[in-house]
């Protein structure tokens, strides 16, 4: 395994993380999880990353569970805070309030004394920036957190959060975790350069797009059996089955991926190491994070982070992809 810094902090992540939207707590088990964290530990992740709204705080609790054994000075925790944990006016943004409840919360559930990087999970419209900063500083100072970032932040916001941070003396964000891959390149436009003039590593979303650059979906209409797409906690798959209108799941796109073989072959890898190499090409890049419900689909993924894919490949890979990459679209698919 390879480590990279996250921006100008004196961090390292692995360049492969785990997450745990979508699957810990949700579609995989207690058992299940303590499975693959354990073998994503054993490769050499030391990212782990969730949230306190997957599963409504179920994901948290899975995971702390399942790295509860592994030594905490191995670890780099990730988790976020911003969207609705109840019910009331205050349980949701960026407030002083919200943010230093479920700071506390998400610290019980996922059974530590503090958190690594605590992320903003969006950026609150309704929250003065400077409440936020402050907050997020104090958290530091206070050795609740280390380190601070930001989810799906535009370039201003990102140059406005750093701005007030260093005039206050406040502890600035390190990260940015986006949306990123073969297929979805809307942050190549401005917010790498942001996130680099301003000193931000990126944390890379569904690098996998979802899973259709690991090769598995080839008919928009037929979704594999087992497959994430096939299961209930998928959001991209309508009542009646079929595929709703997502900028993926078209039948042009699996068609390109599948043409992607080749320089696959070529490169002498997988479909979805290809994918991941492509991502960790950018040094923006701090670390890709990967979905696994079993140790397998893991053991395959992190292997992309010591692959030296020659740069006409992964240039051949955007080629291949050209025409049904999205490039300028405001707002991601999903939700991290």
């Amino acid at each position: 395994m390879r480590y990279r810094r996250v921006g100008r902090s004196g961090i390292e992540v692995s360049a492969v993380g785990l997450g745990s939207w979508l699957t810990y707590g949700a579609s995989v088990d207690e058992e299940g999880t303590k499975a693959v964290v354990q073998r994503a530990h054993d490769l050499g992740v030391n990212l782990f990353d969730t949230a306190n709204e997957y599963a409504q705080g179920a994901a948290e609790e899975l995971l702390g569970k399942a790295l509860a054994p592994i030594p905490r000075n191995s670890l780099v925790i990730a988790t976020k805070v911003y969207w609705p944990m109840g019910d009331g006016p205050n349980d949701w943004g960026l407030s002083r309030k919200h943010i230093t409840e479920q700071v506390h919360a998400s610290m019980d559930r996922l059974g530590v004394d503090y958190i690594d990087i605590y992320q903003c999970h969006r950026f609150d419209q309704t929250t003065p920036l400077e409440e936020t900063c402050r907050t997020m500083d104090d958290l530091v100072r206070s050795g609740k957190i280390l380190y601070w970032g930001v989810s799906e932040w535009t370039p201003d916001q990102i140059t406005d959060a750093v701005s007030i941070s260093r005039a206050a003396g406040w502890d600035p964000p390190i990260s940015n975790e986006a949306q990123y891959s073969a297929l979805w390149r809307p942050i190549e436009r401005d917010i790498m350069s942001s996130c680099a003039e301003q000193g931000l590593g990126i944390l890379a979303w569904s690098p996998l797009a979802m899973g259709i650059l690991t090769g598995k979906y080839t008919d928009v209409d037929s979704v594999p059996p087992g497959s994430r797409g096939a299961g209930p906690s998928f959001a991209f798959i309508g009542e009646d089955d079929t595929w709703n209108d997502m900028p993926y799941f078209n039948q042009p796109t699996l068609d390109a991926v599948q043409h992607l073989r080749r320089v696959a072959e070529e490169a002498g890898c997988s479909l979805a190491q290809l994918a991941l190499a492509w991502a960790l090409r950018r040094p923006e890049i701090s670390s890709v994070i990967v979905g696994a419900s079993r140790p397998a689909q893991l053991e395959e993924n992190v292997l992309a982070a010591d692959l030296d894919i020659e740069s006409n490949l992964l240039e051949a890979a955007s080629e291949v992809l050209h025409d049904v990459a999205m490039y300028d679209a405001d707002v991601a698919p999903g939700m991290d």
